[in-house]
């Protein structure tokens, strides 16, 4: 062993080939592993694939006809400029647009109530479910039961029973969202608060606090900054499932949007779906921005 230029230290021949064999039986055990989890990946893809009754060859034989209902989509059917794509006559294409702004306004409005409401329920939900303030296991328990339940049940069966209790319109949209929203919230919430400074928690306790006083003092300062972030993702989910509500009678966009599906408009559908697309867009962008500043000054 001697030390080389800027002190660094040369192993001779003779023990330095000890290691390299060591390294490269590293090396190889390394490899040997990935390929056994790659061939482990494909052999249970491959089988899922048999289970699901996915065809390969009909994947391949009729792939064609996915893109060809895209051509239908973009293609003018009537008008001064039939045949042609449909952005050479946009007039023609987005002939609807007044009545369809209208629409997707009850769709972010059916999106906004909402949020709100799972969100306020969600939060509440939360509180009582955390463990490290919650001293009661049956509270948390059924609070926690209520939550999956709201969250397991897919929203688009929540506006189907709404549908046939209150009728067609907006209501069951917004209830259905509600429901989902407080779950799923109700559960992120709960995970936020399991992880807070409990030195806030412990003081108030000790001043004689109430549990609700404590909860608004000590712990939903802490949580506002999370919550807030969790609730803008929450409505840009809704916005997208409240389009999807449309398709049971739940009102908004997506009642026109399946009307047109079913009536085989293939132009009204590709303006439907390009004005939610540009919606999901914009809100994706705006409440994205909301929610790093929120988290940037919570962690300030």
């Amino acid at each position: 062993m001697r030390s080389g230029g800027g002190g660094l230290i040369v192993l001779r021949g003779d023990r330095l080939a000890p290691l390299a064999a060591s390294y490269d039986r590293v090396r190889a055990a390394g490899r040997r592993r990935t390929l056994l989890l790659g061939a482990a990946t494909l052999a249970l893809l491959l089988l899922s694939g048999w289970v699901a009754q996915v065809d390969p060859v009909l994947l391949w034989a009729k792939g064609g006809n996915f893109l060809g209902y895209f051509d239908r989509l973009t293609t003018l059917e009537s008008g001064a400029h039939a045949g042609q794509r449909v952005w050479m006559d946009p007039a023609e294409w987005f002939w609807g647009l007044p009545h369809w702004l209208a629409l997707l306004g009850d769709t972010l409005l059916m999106a906004y109530v909402g949020t709100l409401l799972g969100a306020t329920g969600g939060l509440a939900a939360g509180l009582l479910s955390a463990a490290n303030i919650v001293p009661n296991g049956w509270v948390r328990i059924g609070v926690r039961r209520l939550a999956e339940f709201c969250r397991t049940v897919p929203d688009i069966v929540f506006a189907l029973v709404f549908v046939i209790a209150f009728g067609l319109g907006p209501l069951p949209g917004v209830l259905a969202l509600a429901i989902h929203s407080f779950g799923a919230l109700g559960k992120q919430i709960s995970e936020v608060v399991e992880n807070i400074d409990m030195k806030p928690v412990e003081g108030t306790i000790a001043a004689g606090a109430a549990w609700t006083a404590m909860a608004r003092f000590a712990v939903v300062p802490q949580v506002l900054p999370g919550f807030l972030g969790y609730a803008l993702l929450r409505f840009e989910i809704n916005v997208r499932g409240a389009a999807v509500l449309g398709f049971v009678g739940a009102g908004g966009i997506g009642q026109d949007l399946v009307e047109a599906i079913r009536k085989f408009y293939y132009n009204d559908v590709a303006a439907l779906l390009v004005l939610v697309i540009l919606t999901v867009f914009v809100i994706d962008a705006l409440t994205g921005a909301l929610r790093r500043r929120l988290l940037e000054e919570g962690r300030a």
